[in-house]
């Protein structure tokens, strides 16, 4: 290779140099633009983590609905945040995974030292398990119930602002959409909701339609009174307007709700679970009753020892339902079950079951029909006919079953006492007397 052809691509090499760090110039000039800057901190706040919770829970609610036991917590859960998350599918699902993550964080370690401490006899073991499945729903209803109890309390400041806004515009829908521009509250949607149905082309039937999914009855008032003052104007009373006095009567109303929820809260604080302990200390005294007296093994494998047992576990689940009943409070008050086409339904459309369900439903226009459907009008219920004698007679079979083993378990139990009872070479009380 002659001098020249070197000369050649040193140049070239140079000039291929030059025209890279001239481009490298003009591109740092354009991207210390404005417009570049705007475009990059819009693509920084989009950006996530490595680790995200939000993505997370997103991922795990897929999971869940796709777990049979499980979807059915997730979709009760789901259908009563809907109610409170108004079109909002984002925080749906992530409260929803949120909630039932922490239920299954808590109720499955519960059940493992359950397992543990009751390997030993498997029919305690199944009871409790069952009234821990029963724990889950409490759990889930008091997560529920927070998040319904905040919006509450935002609820106040809402309608004082409502207030101010008021006074400033003059105008009802006016005054609640600009209160409704806050995104970090919850009740902020609702107040998006009711100022759409205010601006309707149809807001009477629009209203019907926010009665059937508001979460409380103090929103239901809230929009109700902001659709007639709307429709037919404010009045003043007394040199004051009506709509603020109606607005400042919901608001003491809401106090007093708030007042009453959280002494209820102080009240029945874990009593659901404290009421259950009971039963999950029954398998720990009974070793430690067998350990230190061994006498009382003869009690506790036989007859009464499982009789008392039983009746311990009915007296339990009884207390619990009713502390449940007690601390109800109310709170986003709707029936989460399917209406349209629940298990009951399903069950009747089967033709050998339709026969047997009908033998058992009075006919048409008997006094026994007309009593039980003035019952069923007066408890408010969304029962049917058919869908209440199915009921009955699902719960007569599940008795009769559970009766059937359980009067077996107790033959074989005294069964196996009669044969392996060890004969007794002292008595107690004599011994006892001896000893003083």
């Amino acid at each position: 290779m002659d001098n020249q052809t070197i000369y050649y691509i040193m140049g070239g090499a140079g000039a291929a140099f030059v025209l890279i760090v001239l481009i490298y110039y003009i591109l740092s000039k354009k991207m210390q633009t404005s417009e570049y800057k705007r475009i990059q901190s819009l693509q920084q706040g989009t950006k996530e983590k490595s680790f995200s919770t939000e993505i997370l829970f997103q991922k795990l609610y897929l999971t869940y609905i796709k777990i049979p036991f499980i979807k059915r917590y997730a979709l009760k859960i789901r259908r009563r945040l809907e109610i409170i998350n108004i079109d909002d599918e984002y925080n749906t699902r992530k409260g929803t995974a949120r909630i039932l993550t922490k239920a299954i964080a808590i109720i499955v370690p519960v059940m493992l030292i359950t397992i543990i401490i009751t390997s030993s006899n498997y029919l305690l073991m199944f009871i409790l398990l069952i009234f821990e499945v029963f724990m889950i729903d409490t759990l889930i209803d008091g997560s529920v119930d927070k998040i319904d109890n905040k919006m509450l309390k935002e609820q106040i400041d809402f309608f004082a602002e409502i207030r101010h806004a008021y006074h400033e515009y003059n105008m009802v829908e006016e005054a609640i959409y600009q209160v409704s521009q806050d995104d970090e509250k919850d009740v902020s949607r609702q107040g998006e909701k009711i100022y759409e149905i205010l601006i309707s082309d149809d807001p009477e039937m629009e209203l019907e339609k926010y009665y059937d999914i508001a979460p409380n009855s103090f929103l239901k008032e809230f929009a109700g009174i902001s659709y007639l003052t709307k429709e037919f104007g404010d009045r003043k009373i007394d040199g004051a307007s009506l709509y603020l006095q109606n607005v400042n009567n919901i608001t003491q109303e809401m106090q007093l709700e708030i007042l009453k929820r959280d002494k209820l809260n102080y009240v029945f604080q874990s009593l659901s679970v404290i009421s259950i302990i009971p039963v999950l200390l029954l398998e720990p005294l009974k070793s430690w009753s067998i350990s230190n007296f061994s006498f009382t093994a003869s009690w506790y494998e036989g007859k009464p020892g499982m009789i008392v047992q039983i009746l311990i576990l009915i007296l339990t689940f009884v207390c619990y339902i009713l502390v449940r009943k007690l601390k109800d409070n109310g709170s986003t008050n709707i029936n989460t079950k399917n209406t349209e086409n629940p298990w009951q339904e399903k069950i009747y459309k089967k033709k050998p079951i339709k026969k047997i369900v009908d033998l058992f439903i009075p006919k048409d226009g008997t006094k026994e029909y007309r009593k039980v459907k003035q019952l069923l009008k007066d408890s408010a219920s969304s029962l049917k006919m058919r869908w209440l004698y199915i009921n009955r007679i699902s719960l007569a079979i599940v008795t009769f079953i559970a009766s059937i083993i359980i009067f077996s378990q107790l033959h074989v139990v005294a069964i196996n006492y009669v044969y392996t009872e060890p004969t007794t070479d002292y008595n107690i009380i004599r011994w006892l007397i001896g000893k003083r």
